[in-house]
């Protein structure tokens, strides 16, 4: 619910929760960072996989889409606020040189929708007592309202709040090739299809191919090939899982297709390499 100013005769659009518990996300009208303090939560936001772990914050607008399907002892602490909550007062005498309503730039691309936001920014052990005790004095001051002046310094702390996530959020910004690369790792054992991975990267073939040739000196499915052929070399070294099973583990639909592309890259079919790669690791 809305603040009630006790102090002057307005309704303040913003909400603390000491305990958010990620059932009703994302909220209407409001941007929302929520504050994780104690173990994790996963789950997917605009169909991509997240995790948070604590000390983590994750910033959802009301356009996003969010679903959470696994909390670990999780803690957290949200700020809600609607978009113009930093919309500054228009005064008279400015209005010649600045246009009303002028809004503070502050945290806009935390919330705004673009192919690389994650909405995760990462907390670094630094920056999380700073973020710990901000967070802290916006709940009192909501809770308090102590003086008149107490929207203004909640206004002060989320700048400084929105500010310091932007930092780290560019610190850590993924690039397509990352958000691939992730998805990959995640889903190798599934069917993977190249517009799986374009969707995911929101580029076309040709633009995430060049990017994949730059960074990993081959194409995004090549790539899916080799990393499935990796875990395959482990799984035929140190289990005593069948070809066929291995086969179904990485992602191949059939166990002839995986022998067919083990021998090509890896210049021996995969139950030699099973008998070499156990003699070799017996010997180490």
């Amino acid at each position: 619910m809305p603040q009630i100013d006790r102090h002057k005769d307005r309704t303040v659009n913003i909400e603390f929760v000491a305990a958010e518990d990620f059932n009703c996300l994302p909220y209407l009208e409001r941007l929302t960072l929520i504050f994780v303090t104690s173990g994790s939560i996963n789950g997917i936001l605009n169909d991509r996989p997240i995790a948070v772990s604590a000390p983590g914050v994750l910033c959802l607008s009301e356009d996003d889409t969010i679903q959470i399907f696994e909390k670990q002892n999780a803690s957290a602490q949200s700020f809600r606020y609607h978009p113009d909550f930093l919309t500054t007062i228009p005064v008279t005498e400015t209005e010649d040189y600045f246009p009303g309503h002028l809004k503070i730039q502050a945290g806009i691309s935390l919330f705004q929708s673009n192919p690389t936001r994650i909405g995760v920014p990462v907390v670094t052990e630094k920056a999380y007592p700073q973020l710990f005790e901000w967070f802290f004095v916006l709940g009192t001051e909501v809770f308090a309202q102590s003086d008149a002046r107490w929207v203004c310094r909640i206004k002060k702390y989320l700048i400084q709040i929105l500010g310091l996530l932007e930092d780290l959020n560019r610190q850590s910004e993924q690039s397509p090739v990352d958000l691939v690369l992730e998805y990959i790792h995640t889903n190798y054992s599934d069917k993977v299809s190249l517009e799986d991975l374009t969707k995911c990267a929101h580029l076309n073939r040709v633009s995430l191919n060049k990017m994949f040739q730059e960074r990993c000196g081959c194409t995004a499915m090549g790539y899916l090939l080799s990393h499935r052929l990796k875990v395959a070399g482990d799984l035929l070294t140190h289990t005593g899982m069948s070809l066929n099973e291995i086969a179904h583990a990485t992602g191949f639909e059939y166990d002839t297709y995986f022998i067919k592309q083990f021998t090509a890259k890896r210049g021996m079919s995969p139950t030699v390499y099973r008998n070499t790669s156990r003699q070799f690791a017996t010997a180490q």
